[in-house]
């Protein structure tokens, strides 16, 4: 049995029946608009079952019924998105495979987490799957470097993949007594509004954290501005001016003080508009705005 959702599930069940293990079900999560004006559309992990020619369901209390007479059944779960009950825990033993170095970032947002954190290491670990949140016995770790300029969309990209193959290697291999977790958990709640809202009178490092994570906003005038993409600015650490000014330096850079060093804008978004260069911007936001163009 698989249970998935969404794109970062996808290469661990082409790895799992790339390796020529029996997937008798897949269940994921229901349609679902991925627009406000589009039609419900499949979740990845469906999209990529129905071409593999394995049933699908959206309920799952159907692994109950799908490993009823099946030898020893296994169920893999990677980014579900809900909780497994525990009648279907006592049921049917099952792993997981969470992007953390486990206990740091049990939960929703480990990726996302340890970039806010600042964290320089993260990896994927294949887990028994127990009721407690994410605090089952490991059965494997790989560990990679964080890059420095690397976006959260890009490391789960890469943690989904080499996470997909030590999952599919441990699966073909069998399963042993897992290792209970060692240290102090820590706790990947989901990421909201507020934990990438801008604030400019802090470090540069801060911002271009919330950057890389995705949905990092300000405001120009009340218009709200999402910040898609920006670059550190190689200074001495001191700010090109007070917090929040933004500048075009000699370079032609769009650069933003903050409390500690500078960033450089490389795409941004205002509201209800479509994403644009950080300079094609700037010449709209400096013609527009008498003064001194400053986010707040």
């Amino acid at each position: 049995m698989f249970l998935g959702t969404p794109e970062a599930a996808v290469p661990s069940l082409l790895a799992v029946h790339a390796a020529g293990l029996p997937v008798r079900l897949v269940v994921t999560r229901g349609d679902a608009r991925r627009g406000r004006r589009e039609e419900p559309s499949p979740s990845p992990v469906k999209r990529a079952a129905i071409a593999l020619g394995i049933p699908v369901s959206h309920d799952v209390g159907d692994v109950v019924a799908a490993v009823a007479g099946v030898h020893d059944p296994l169920g893999v779960v990677v980014a579900y998105g809900r909780i497994v009950p525990s009648a279907v825990l006592d049921l049917v033993p099952m792993v997981n495979l969470h992007f953390s170095l486990l206990p740091r970032w049990r939960g929703a947002a480990p990726v996302e987490r340890a970039i806010l954190a600042g964290d320089r290491e993260t990896g994927a670990c294949v887990m028994e799957l127990v009721a407690e949140l994410d605090a089952g016995p490991v059965h494997s770790c790989i560990r990679t470097s964080i890059g420095g300029e690397e976006s959260a969309a890009e490391l789960r990209t890469r943690l989904a993949e080499s996470g997909a193959t030590e999952l599919a290697h441990c699966c073909a291999a069998g399963f042993g007594e897992g290792r209970p977790q060692d240290g102090v958990p820590t706790y990947a709640a989901k990421v909201g509004p507020s934990d990438v809202a801008i604030d400019w009178s802090g470090a540069a490092s801060t911002v271009l954290r919330q950057v890389r994570v995705g949905g990092a906003h300000t405001s120009l005038r009340g218009v709200r501005t999402r910040i898609v993409r920006a670059r550190p600015v190689q200074t001495s650490g001191d700010p090109a001016g007070e917090s929040g000014i933004v500048t075009r330096d000699h370079d032609g850079a769009v650069v933003v003080a903050c409390g500690v060093g500078s960033v450089a804008l490389v795409e941004v978004q205002p509201e209800g508009r479509r994403v644009v260069d950080a300079g094609a911007w700037w010449n709209g936001a400096s013609s527009s705005h008498l003064g001194t163009v400053r986010f707040g």
